[in-house]
């Protein structure tokens, strides 16, 4: 039988093939292009990036697996001394060009560290998925949310309502005291325990993996042929800023490749390629913009 870590790379390998050829058939335009690249201290990835389609302007869907002695800032983070490390996981994030289909981010990996010996001392699985709307369609936001209990009720029904919250907290940008979006999924450090072993974790971030698909697709075809106006547009533009603002100020993962010379393209792909902040930009009473800015301040249950 495999070990937890090629089990878990051969899953996202197929994962990422999966999920590429299903934003293909969506966009009808634009294909994947292909980046192969390693990592100088051990490891490398598969870069796939979508560009100027017909439906995404822009997207990636990214494998790594990685390896080697660890930084020493990731040592003082783990409070561990002289240690090596393998990771491994799948890293996506898609923008569409309408601003009726929202902006998706989501992510999967997996963490095992080694004594000066080689042996395993402490192994994890992190991830989740979350929705980030322009315009604000209830039934889209309640459907995402009913794929991602449903994946998680089949394991235990504590897991959505506590990785829903935790969504909700992780993804929030303080300095403007709103959401990113309106949720989904967010959890770290699954590890084993006397109620649920690696196996078990495995199973359960491979079940919540494997529907991402099933959350995300119908909505994008639901709304992309919607039309929309410039304002409509600019008014995404803006609502990015919050996006950028969010990863390169508080996002964990983004600072953590800045802190430990992690490949550049791959930690800054998850940007938007069209962005605007404008001065002290207001809504008006009512729109459809406001309806948005209401739930970003105060998130809410999607599912009963």
């Amino acid at each position: 039988m495999q070990n937890t870590k090629d089990q878990f790379y051969a899953f996202i390998q197929n994962l990422q093939d999966d999920i590429c050829q299903s934003i293909e058939e969506i966009d009808g335009k634009a294909k994947f292009e292909q980046d192969l690249w390693d990592r100088p201290g051990g490891g490398g990835g598969r870069t796939r990036m979508i560009e100027n389609g017909g439906v995404f302007e822009k997207g990636g869907v990214n494998i790594s697996a990685v390896h080697g002695k660890l930084p020493e800032s990731m040592q003082n983070y783990f409070k561990v001394d002289d240690s090596n490390f393998f990771a491994c996981g799948l890293s996506l994030v898609l923008h569409p060009e309408n601003p009726m289909v929202p902006t998706v981010h989501a992510n999967w990996r997996y963490f095992e560290l080694y004594d000066k010996e080689g042996q395993k001392i402490d192994a994890w699985f992190g991830g989740g998925l979350d929705l980030t709307p322009y315009y604000l369609f209830e039934e889209d936001a309640s459907h995402f949310h009913r794929v991602c209990k449903e994946a998680c009720d089949r394991h235990d029904p504590e897991f959505y309502p506590n990785y829903k919250e935790k969504c909700d907290t992780y993804f929030h940008n303080h300095h403007r005291q709103e959401a990113r979006g309106i949720g989904g999924l967010f959890f770290d450090y699954l590890k084993e325990t006397e109620k649920m072993s690696t196996q078990q974790w495995f199973n359960f971030v491979t079940d919540v993996a494997q529907n991402f698909l099933n959350a995300y697709v119908p909505i994008a075809n639901r709304r992309k042929n919607l039309p929309y106006t410039e304002a409509q547009r600019e008014w995404q533009e803006v609502r990015r800023g919050r996006y950028v603002e969010f990863n390169l100020v508080h996002d964990k993962g983004t600072l953590f490749g800045l802190k430990t010379n992690g490949r550049i393209e791959s930690i800054l792909m998850s940007l938007p390629p069209r962005v605007r902040w404008q001065y002290n930009k207001q809504v008006e009473k009512g729109s459809e913009e406001q309806q948005l800015i209401e739930v970003l301040k105060n998130p809410k249950s999607w599912v009963s």
